[in-house]
């Protein structure tokens, strides 16, 4: 059996050639221009995915940093108002001392004013029961 090329496989070559175009027309160019599209997008997407991952990075330090001056700030005030608060028990405390003193001072005065007092008293009874008990005893008047 013999082959000899004829009009038919010309035919079918321009068949399969036409197809080919067609096909490259109606199907591949779409499906290779959204799978190009899609390419694009999902470039896109990571790029946009790392943006707002730096972004988030950044806030996220920036959050933890704002953290840490707030905790260090806090504990400055804190470190303040404590002394402060020492400050004032200190005030406080040497008012009621001094107050205590002033009182104790006054106290003394007037313990030693009642004790001079009841001193001069008793020496004046002293005096008289002497000079009473002088005159009984001798028996004139001193």
């Amino acid at each position: 059996m013999d082959i000899y090329p004829n009009f038919t496989l010309v035919f079918q070559i321009a068949n399969f050639l036409f197809l080919l175009f067609i096909l490259n027309i109606i199907l591949y160019r779409p499906i290779r221009k959204i799978l190009g599209q899609r390419g694009n997008e999902v470039v896109s997407f990571q790029e946009m995915i790392e943006d707002f991952q730096g972004r988030s990075e950044k806030g996220a330090k920036t959050l933890e940093e704002n953290m840490a001056g707030a905790r260090s700030q806090g504990f400055k005030e804190k470190e303040t108002l404590k002394s402060a608060g020492i400050e004032e028990e200190k005030m406080m405390l040497q008012q009621a001392i001094s107050s205590a003193e002033e009182r104790i001072g006054k106290a003394k005065g007037e313990i030693d004013q009642d004790t001079a007092q009841a001193r001069r008293s008793l020496e004046e009874e002293v005096r008289a029961f002497s000079q009473e008990l002088a005159e009984k005893i001798l028996g004139r008047s001193i």
